[in-house]
């Protein structure tokens, strides 16, 4: 999937040709095409889709809601807070400026989710669905006031892999990957919790110290996609339902199943983004959007009102 992904696009590179440039390197148009830009560019929508379902999966499992999403934690809201505001004080003026204050702007929301709403997960996700609105409602009343603000803000908030590849991602690219690998190493542990508290207790899990773990673990992932990538919504909504059919109730097969279905959506996605028009490229979130709207549609009438 990622050799097809490379070679697709506005210049199509020949899968041979592809190989050729990832192997026998010779500075032909073709290879720096592939080099500079296409293989950065799906190792980001690699990183991002992993990170987003593995992200949706701990959230879904914690709050014990199959319609929940990264986004109900506030990172996404708190990241776009952080950047406004960055662009207002004139700090987001590079990409590595507007990452740094995605980051920031995402902890710092999960963190005030959490102190207030820690006592249950239903409290949980009603803080963090409050505060995204709060968070959008003032950013957006600064971008209408602040012209220069708004026309920054809208390139970050159009989530997509195009462009991005050449900003600073090693470092986030890495964290992801110590976080899945962290996420897995918890699911045990969260398979227990995901019983209930009680059963938990006798399994001999801390309860407490599952849920702040997997807390930190889905802001981690889900922060530094978004930081990377802008906001890519539905990604980890869709995955977890589609990694269930495979891995059943297991959360340590389900957390695998989608560190794997979470790139290859992402990559589909990015081919379309590509494709879809001949005048251009769509943003990879809006593809996303599209895929996301009837599977949103189909988990409320599978799961009913009663799953919010």
């Amino acid at each position: 999937m990622a050799v097809i992904s490379v070679g697709i696009g506005a210049h199509a590179v020949a899968p041979a040709e592809v190989v050729r440039a990832l192997v026998d390197y010779d500075g032909s148009s073709d290879h720096i095409v592939v080099r500079e830009i296409r293989v950065p560019r799906a190792v980001l929508a690699v990183g991002a889709g992993a990170a987003l379902a593995v992200a949706g999966v701990l959230i879904q499992v914690l709050s014990r809601n199959p319609l929940a999403e990264p986004g109900v934690l506030g990172v996404t809201a708190g990241a776009g807070f952080a950047i406004t505001v960055g662009s207002a004080l004139g700090v987001a003026a590079s990409a590595a400026g507007e990452l740094a204050l995605a980051v920031v702007g995402a902890v710092i929301a999960a963190v005030l989710v959490y102190s207030v709403g820690r006592r249950s997960p239903l409290r949980l996700v009603l803080t963090g669905v409050a505060l995204s609105s709060v968070l959008a409602g003032v950013s957006l009343g600064l971008r209408l006031v602040l012209p220069d603000v708004f026309d920054r803000y809208r390139f970050w908030s159009v989530g997509s892999l195009a462009g991005r590849e050449q900003s600073p991602t090693t470092l986030p690219l890495l964290v992801i990957a110590a976080a899945v690998v962290g996420a897995l190493l918890l699911s045990r542990q969260l398979n227990a919790v995901a019983l209930g508290d009680t059963v938990a207790h006798v399994l001999g899990a801390n309860v407490a110290r599952v849920r702040v773990a997997t807390l930190v673990l889905t802001t981690v992932l889900a922060g530094a996609a978004t930081a990377v990538a802008g906001p890519i919504l539905f990604v980890g909504l869709i995955v977890p339902h589609l990694a269930r059919r495979m891995a059943g109730s297991s959360v340590p097969w389900l957390v695998g199943y989608a560190a794997v279905l979470g790139p290859v959506l992402l990559l589909l996605s990015d081919i379309g983004s590509r494709v879809l028009l001949p005048t251009g490229e769509v943003p990879v979130a809006i593809v996303t959007a599209f895929l996301g709207g009837p599977v949103l549609i189909w988990a409320v009438r599978r799961y009913g009102a009663g799953a919010l």
